[in-house]
Order: structure tokens, then C-alpha cells, then sequence
């Protein structure tokens, strides 16, 4: 019996380099770009002398890198090692692996520890998949001779080869393709690799469902969320402020960093501690993060750009903005604090939409319907009665909101040396923003060339669509689903394919 989980990719809306320190927080959106994971025995029977084996087997499948991993797991001290010293490593996967099972170690009575035991000298056969929208098909587009367009996206197969696509098309070699889209495709993978194997090994049980506000299964979420959020810190060298990982556990929210401790102090008593030891600890750390429910307005859209100028490196970034802050310790306060005000602004502003479609459902309707044909400075014209009012006092509230995020995010990189909205970017984010219909656009997370987004009213995503194909930027397929980490019911790759990859929607 196979255990399919899938995780989601995210885009952080506001609280770039904020989210790093306690207590700054970010809108981190979860989208429908999901990675699944595949488990089952890789062993269907099992010898008879297998009771004595201090090893056992782990597959690991990625068709889409057209790589075939073997591993062998300890089943003492839980280590893992490739079969060949040749074989591409995936740490990811390989902490994930480690602590799912550490974890059931860690959690189970002698009775169930048997139960596991048997279980795991069936061995482990892993398969991963992640949607076309983790990966930049652009140069597969223009090869084509396709136009930039979400279109052109939608024509390639779901779970495509991730390749090199060379200029000469009858040749070259065929090598992973590097080219991401920033949707964090490594801790998607992660925590539905930890989804699926502590599902597997019954340590949680997972919910099916994908309706983010009926889930039941909040205490097993979190046990997935420990375990990804660890694997993932110790698999990249680094703990991060984790949202990547707490997106794709838990959907869309209002995120606050934990305490780095609660993951460094495991680096440490790795090297002392058996592993089922450590995880416990992790398990009843002091994850002090924070997650508030959140998630785009009603009849808003999320669209995602693709500049395809070669992407930005991150952490690079991060230590660029780190060094300006102890260089200039008061200018960066300064930018700082009035960054986080708006930030804070515009969460206030989006919260007070959704509030009013709840309370005011056709006013509300009727005044999106109408801007989204309209550019911002002729909705004030829509506010012909009092509740239609309050609504196009928000929108614009938030669009003010997003212009001084932007502005501090300009000042914060010109000081820092860094491109954080880079002049290109900035040309087209001004065009996008002056578009009809058109609340919100920006650099999202970190910043750089990596990519944009947009959010826009009722049907006016077109608009941005045209106008990014214009200024060479692709539009991708990608939209905010608020639902995390979910149970499927069956292997992706088997669904009857309607429409493209990232709008598969499996019950």
C-alpha cells in the first residue's frame, strides 16, 4: 500500500529580512505548486534471516532528474550512506529520512518498536515529484518558438524532465536544470517526504482533507513541522527562519520565526546522543513560532512573474543586509522599523477586507467587480454608497501600504549594496501596479531577480499577464491555495490530466 503526501510552495508577501528576528512577522501565501512524495515497501517479502539484518534498504526515485538512488539505512544508530560513492546525494531527502524514523523510534513502546522494526526490513522505496512551477521552462518555451505566456506553460507535461535545454536542439547533453522559480522547492520536498513517511511509518495520521479550515489533525501537523523544519536546518547548513517550511505544513499565515536554539542545540547533541534521543528533545522543544491565521481576500488573485534574468542568491543577500546593519546600526533601525510599519499596514488592510466580504458580502463584490476594470485612481469613484465606501478605502489603504514596503525595501538595498528591487524590476512593477484592476505588486521574500508578484482584482489577471510578456517576464501557473501538507489518495502520475500540472486538484 503506497502513502502519497504533498506539500505546497510558497511565496513571502511581506517580511523579507524582517522575518529573520523574533518578533517581525511575514505573510507567507501557500500556492497550489505541490511536491508529492511516494512511499511504500520496497520489499514485499521478507527473508526469513532478515531478523539479523543491520541494514536495510532505501530507494530513492526522482524520474524528473531521470535519477535512481540506493542508500542503506542503519537500523541501530539510524545512519545512512549511499550504495555508491557516485550516486548525486540528496540531504534533504536523507534527514528526512533519519528523523521520520528517529521520530518513531522515538515515540513508540517495545510492542510497536517490533512492528516497526519489521516494517523498515521491508526496506523503503521513495519517490519524488514536484510540479512543473518549482522549475524554470523558459528556454524549453522560447526554443519552441512559444510565446512567454501562461499558455505556452500549460502546453508541457506535468512532472516534465528538468533539463538543460541547449541552444542546438538536435544535441547536447541533458543535465539537471538549475533554473528554480523561488517556490521553495527544497522545503516542499522535505516536509512532504516527513508528511508521507511518518504517515507511513504511523507516527501521525494525516488528514485528506484540503479544506485548511476543517482540519483536524492540527497536533500530528505539528509533529510534521518539527521534524521538516529540523531536516530541513541541518540538510542546507543553516537555520533559516523557517517560513518555507511552516507554509508548506501548514498553508497560508501570518507567520513569527521560533527561537534558532531549538534546532542549533540539535547540531550539537547529534554528535553525542542516539538519534531517537535527539528528535525527542526536538519533539518537546520550546517552539515558541508563531502562526496566525491568514490568507488573500476573496475574489483576489495571485500571479507570479518569472524575469528570467538569472535569479539572486539569497543568503549572499541576507549577509549584505547584516553587514549594513552593524555598519550603520542607526539608519538601518530607522529603515527597519518603518518597513515593519508597512508591513503592518498592509496586513491591516487585507484583514479588514476579508472582514468586510464576510460582513458586507455584496457591497464588497460589487466594488472589486468594478475596480478590476478600472486603474486605482478612478476607484474612489465606486464609492457611491457608505459601505462601498470603506471597502475602496482599504484597497487603497493597501495599495499605499505596498508602495512604502517597496520604497524601504529600495532604500534598505541601495544602503546594503544589494539589488533588492533592481531598476528593471522596478520599471515593471510600476507598470503592473498602474494596470486596471491591478491592488498589489512587488519583489517578493528576499528581493532580487528571482521573480514578482502581483495580486489582482475579480478577472483582470490578463492585464498582467499581457503587459509581463511585454517586459519579457513570464507569468506562471501559479495561484494561492491556502491548504497545507495533505494525504492523496493517489499517485499524481495517475490522475487523468484535464488542464496543467500546478491546477491538479486531486480528491
Amino acid at each position: 500500500m503506497a502513502i502519497v503526501a504533498s506539500a505546497p510552495g510558497k511565496v513571502l508577501m511581506t517580511g523579507g529580512y524582517l522575518i529573520l528576528e523574533r518578533p517581525n512577522p511575514g505573510l507567507v501565501l501557500s500556492t497550489n505548486a505541490r511536491f508529492y512524495a511516494i512511499i511504500k515497501p520496497l520489499h514485499h517479502q521478507i527473508q526469513p534471516h532478515s531478523w539479523s539484518w543491520a541494514w536495510t534498504d532505501v530507494k530513492l526515485t526522482s524520474s524528473q532528474l531521470s535519477r535512481e538512488s540506493m542508500y542503506k539505512l542503519a537500523l541501530k544508530n539510524l545512519t545512512i550512506q549511499p550504495v555508491s560513492s557516485s550516486e548525486a546525494r540528496n540531504p534533504f531527502v536523507e534527514y528526512a529520512v533519519q528523523y521520520s524514523v528517529a521520530a518513531a523510534y522515538a515515540t513508540f513502546d517495545d510492542n510497536r518498536k517490533d512492528l516497526l522494526h519489521k516494517l523498515l526490513l521491508q526496506g523503503l522505496d521513495i519517490t519524488i515529484l514536484g510540479c512543473n512551477d518549482f522549475y524554470s521552462y523558459r528556454n524549453e518555451i522560447e526554443r519552441r518558438g512559444f510565446p512567454l505566456t501562461p499558455e505556452s506553460l500549460a502546453i508541457i507535461p506535468p512532472f516534465a524532465p528538468i533539463t538543460f535545454n541547449t541552444d542546438d536542439a538536435n544535441g547536447g547533453d541533458s543535465k539537471p536544470e538549475v533554473a528554480k522559480t523561488g517556490l521553495g522547492s527544497s522545503a516542499a520536498m522535505t516536509t512532504a517526504v516527513v508528511a508521507a513517511l511518518l504517515h507511513y511509518l504511523d507516527v501521525v495520521k494525516l488528514s485528506p482533507s484540503k479544506d485548511h479550515q476543517e482540519r483536524k489533525d492540527i497536533a500530528d501537523l505539528d509533529t510534521v513541522h518539527k521534524i521538516a523544519q529540523t531536516a530541513h536546518c541541518i540538510a542546507q547548513g543553516k537555520v533559516g527562519s523557517g517560513f518555507d517550511v511552516s507554509s508548506a505544513v501548514y498553508g497560508s499565515h501570518r507567520y513569527v520565526r521560533f527561537s534558532p536554539e531549538v534546532i542549533s542545540s540539535t547540531q550539537v547533541a547529534a554528535n553525542v546522543l542516539p538519534l531517537p534521543e535527539v528528535i525527542t528533545d526536538i519533539l518537546n522543544g520550546n517552539w515558541d513560532h508563531n502562526r496566525t491565521e491568514f490568507s488573500l481576500p476573496p475574489l483576489m488573485t495571485l500571479l507570479l512573474g518569472e524575469p528570467g534574468t538569472g535569479g539572486s542568491s539569497t543568503p549572499s543577500m541576507v549577509g549584505a543586509v547584516k553587514k549594513w546593519q552593524k555598519s550603520d546600526p542607526e539608519k538601518s533601525v530607522d529603515t527597519w522599523r518603518r518597513l515593519s510599519e508597512a508591513n503592518s499596514a498592509l496586513e491591516v488592510q487585507l484583514n479588514l477586507l476579508s472582514k468586510l466580504a464576510k460582513e458586507q458580502w455584496d457591497a464588497y463584490k460589487s466594488v472589486i467587480e468594478g475596480c478590476s476594470i478600472l486603474r486605482s485612481d478612478k476607484w474612489i469613484e465606486q464609492a457611491s454608497e457608505l459601505n462601498k465606501e470603506a471597502v475602496i478605502k482599504a484597497l487603497l489603504g493597501a495599495k499605499d501600504a505596498m508602495l512604502g514596503i517597496r520604497y524601504h525595501m529600495r532604500l534598505m538595498g541601495e544602503a546594503a549594496g544589494v539589488p533588492i528591487e533592481p531598476e528593471s524590476q522596478t520599471q515593471l512593477l510600476d507598470a503592473t501596479m498602474n494596470l486596471e484592476g491591478v491592488l498589489l505588486a512587488g519583489v517578493p521574500g528576499a528581493g532580487g531577480f528571482d521573480a514578482v508578484f502581483a495580486v489582482t482584482l475579480g478577472d483582470s489577471s490578463s492585464n498582467v499577464t499581457k503587459i509581463w510578456s511585454s517586459f519579457n517576464v513570464l507569468a506562471l501557473l501559479v495561484k494561492e491555495d491556502p491548504c497545507g501538507v495533505s494525504l492523496e489518495s493517489a499517485d499524481p502520475r495517475t490522475n487523468e490530466i484535464t488542464s496543467a500540472v500546478s491546477s491538479i486538484h486531486i480528491e
